[in-house]
């Protein structure tokens, strides 16, 4: 029994920085795709603004 508490607690702090981690991913991951996005959507190069305007539709989500 007491190898199983001692074992507990050393894998907690384990788990809560592997959370942390996955926070940390995810909110970069909407960080970069929010500025992507934003990037493409005003961007003065007719091109990259057409691939992007085209994708939206694609998706289905209207923008005009």
């Amino acid at each position: 029994m007491q190898n199983q508490a001692t074992q507990n607690v050393v894998e907690s702090p384990q788990v809560t920085t592997l959370l942390a981690s996955k926070r940390l991913q995810l909110s970069c991951a909407f960080a970069l795709g929010i500025v992507v996005l934003f990037a493409a959507a005003f961007v003065q190069t007719s091109s990259v603004h057409n691939v992007a305007h085209d994708m939206r539709h694609s998706q289905g989500f209207p923008c005009h």
